[in-house]
């Protein structure tokens, strides 16, 4: 029984800390005046649009998720 109790722990806490880091956003930047859709984007990718801006040949825009 105890050692139920310690395994269900532990794979609840593992659980809870993957799905902050797998959360998903609808993401976008503003250009020229207009609202860009990059559509949803999760974990890694969506941490690394928001700090490093969405670049094309125009140049680099900030990037906004909701969260």
């Amino acid at each position: 029984m105890r050692v139920s109790l310690i395994v269900f722990s532990v794979a609840f806490i593992f659980a809870a800390s993957a799905c902050k880091k797998n959360k998903c956003a609808d993401c976008h930047y503003d250009k020229a005046g207009a609202e860009i859709e990059l559509g949803e984007k999760c974990g890694d990718e969506m941490e690394q649009l928001e700090a490093n801006g969405y670049t094309d040949t125009t140049g680099t825009y900030v990037v906004h998720c909701g969260h």
